[in-house]
């Protein structure tokens, strides 16, 4: 199962390896995409620990934006 999730804020490839960095350190396993503001997720997890390693590396959580069920 893949959650994708709107991160805002990024604005350069730089931002694109904080947030992946992130989201390995929290144990998630992510591709971080910039064009699209989005952290695509895969596995099993818990949203909250991609809205803490999100707003732990300085940008906006915003939500889930295809939880992989659609």
């Amino acid at each position: 199962m893949k959650t994708i999730y709107r991160v805002e804020g990024m604005t350069c490839g730089g931002c694109v390896r904080s947030v992946t960095n992130a989201l390995e350190r929290a144990g998630l396993q992510a591709t971080v995409d910039l064009d699209s503001h989005t952290a695509t997720v895969e596995g099993t997890h818990d949203p909250e620990k991609v809205r803490k390693a999100v707003e732990g590396a300085g940008f906006d959580y915003d939500g889930v934006v295809n939880d992989g069920h659609a």
